[in-house]
């Protein structure tokens, strides 16, 4: 092998080489494994042959690194003149989340009672049988007290089957007047259906101050039922019969989606039922040391997973549980 014509060959093709890639095959074919430079320093017996090949070695070396810079400054200059970008364009957005629907209905649903001078108060989630039944005026062998209905942690310490038991504490913290909202989750062992679910939201409220009658009752519940589901709304009211309430009532809305006329949504009747309410049991007065002589109030009830499946039209309560951004992006 003669080293200054290999020399001046690799000199050659490294400075010809006019792409990065072309400089590698350059680099491969001269000093590669199983380049003829690399062959001949396996098979050096001298010294000074030795020294005259890693000379020529680094040399090459030096001359590829030199050209791999120059390649790269070429190319980063043709990039900064032929890839333009607008920095002044807006940029992809990130899809952002949103509350969900049930908690957008939970603050359409305190909005209103806030503006009617209500207080909103958040509850405990579990709570006692004294709260959750006893202060409620259950009788000791209603169904609800049953663990087949309720969910029982220990003795006599359960998940709320309602928002309610925020209403005795209340009582019991502060004299009338009263007029307050509780909204939260609630347990039940409800059989998952098109209308049930084991957990569900509620909202309930409660009014107690001097002269409170049936018609504050029924004005309340139109005000609220109109800012849910139009101005156009109309109720009517159901005798029923509630624990804590004496004389109960169910209001029923007329449907939103035929006026009234009649459709698959309200079962052809024109009207939806939607909550229970009626005025306070002289016995939750009794038992909180009130005189039901002096005070009267309302109490009413509601789903806010109702209020959601009838506003639009939702087949099942149960789709607002399964978390499925096809359905849930559309509020």
């Amino acid at each position: 092998m003669d080293p200054k014509a290999l020399e001046n060959e690799a000199r050659s093709a490294i400075a010809g080489a006019s792409t990065l890639s072309e400089l590698d095959e350059a680099r491969v074919r001269y000093l590669g494994r199983k380049s003829e430079l690399k062959q001949a320093l396996r098979e050096v017996r001298d010294p000074e042959t030795g020294r005259i090949l890693n000379s020529l070695r680094e040399e090459l070396e030096e001359q590829v690194a030199v050209r791999r810079g120059e390649l790269e400054r070429e190319d980063l200059d043709r990039r900064l003149t032929e890839e333009v970008l607008d920095v002044t364009l807006p940029g992809q957005a990130r899809p952002r989340g949103h509350l969900h629907l049930i908690t957008q209905i939970r603050r359409e649903v305190e909005d209103v009672f806030l503006g009617l001078g209500y207080s909103v108060v958040d509850g405990r989630e579990v709570e006692t049988t004294h709260y959750n039944f006893d202060g409620l005026n259950f009788p000791a062998d209603h169904p609800a007290r049953s663990p087949l209905q309720s969910v029982f942690l220990n003795g006599d310490v359960l998940l709320r089957t309602e928002t309610s038991p925020s209403q005795i504490r209340v009582m019991e913290q502060q004299p009338p007047p009263i007029y307050m909202v509780s909204l939260g989750r609630v347990y039940r062992r409800d059989t998952p259906d098109a209308t049930h679910t084991p957990v569900f939201h509620q909202v309930e409220g409660l009014a107690i101050d001097r002269g409170i009658t049936m018609g504050d009752l029924k004005g309340t519940l139109l005000h609220m039922m109109r800012a849910l589901f139009g101005e156009e709304r109309e109720m009517r009211f159901r005798t029923h019969d509630f624990p804590f309430t004496e004389p109960s009532l169910e209001p029923d809305v007329s449907c939103f989606l035929c006026d009234g006329v009649g459709c698959h949504v309200c079962r052809f009747s024109g009207w939806i039922e939607i909550a229970g309410s009626g005025m306070v049991d002289p016995a939750l007065f009794e038992f909180v040391g009130l005189d039901p002589e002096e005070w009267s109030g309302f109490a009413f009830g509601m789903g806010l997973e109702r209020v959601a499946m009838l506003r639009h039209g939702l087949p099942a309560l149960g789709m607002l549980w399964e978390n499925d951004l096809r359905l849930l992006s559309q509020f």
